[in-house]
């Protein structure tokens, strides 16, 4: 495993967030959803990660560090407001598809593309990050945190096809998967891994 330009510096804990699925509902700063009043009921779902969205360069590093081109499928798991897929689209030529448990985020990425003149090369869609089929992912992309990163690291090797790109920001895979390549944004680390045969045999 190689690392450029890498400070050794680690993000602030309120930087570090995103969201997904599964298991609390705090935002930084607040709820992301305000407070059932009695008598209502929580959404049928749950976030395993706040919503964190990327800063624009972070991103577009992402987007260079997985070699995002015209020929690829990238997946973006936990999309939240569609930025990471737009700019695949929009910069890259890529067609692109976003996935998020929030059906709210997944509307407001939807707005984000149409703004944006990307609704035909950008796909959303309301999913549970577990159980979604990425398997035809040429790149997949992730901002979220260990412990989802490490739940879904056996997906990833199950699904994705050998030479398939996978890129997160910040977190890493485990000591399982350490990743070929690291690179560092300011002091946001990001990560590379290429799915190899075998991957596959372990999945």
């Amino acid at each position: 495993m190689s690392e450029e330009n890498c400070a050794q510096s680690t993000a602030p804990q309120s930087q570090l967030r995103r969201r997904v699925l599964s298991a609390g509902m705090a935002a930084l700063g607040g709820s992301l959803f305000p407070i059932p009043s009695k008598g209502q009921s929580l959404p049928p779902w749950r976030l395993d990660v706040p919503y964190d969205p990327s800063p624009p360069d972070v991103v577009d590093a992402m987007l260079v560090l997985g070699g995002v081109n015209r020929s690829d499928l990238l997946y973006d798991l936990g999309s939240g407001d569609g930025r990471i897929v737009i700019a695949a689209a929009r910069d890259y030529g890529a067609r692109a598809i976003g996935i998020d448990i929030d059906p709210q985020r997944v509307e407001q990425a939807k707005a984000n593309a149409k703004q944006a003149g990307m609704e035909e090369r950008t796909t959303f869609l309301v999913g549970d990050l577990y159980t979604a089929d990425f398997s035809d992912a040429t790149v997949v992309t992730l901002f979220l945190w260990p412990h989802v990163n490490r739940k879904l690291r056996p997906i990833l090797w199950r699904q994705l096809k050998p030479g398939t790109r996978v890129v997160s920001h910040i977190w890493d895979m485990g000591v399982e998967w350490p990743p070929e390549r690291t690179v560092t944004v300011r002091d946001r680390k990001i990560h590379l891994w290429t799915i190899t045969d075998a991957q596959k045999k372990q999945a």
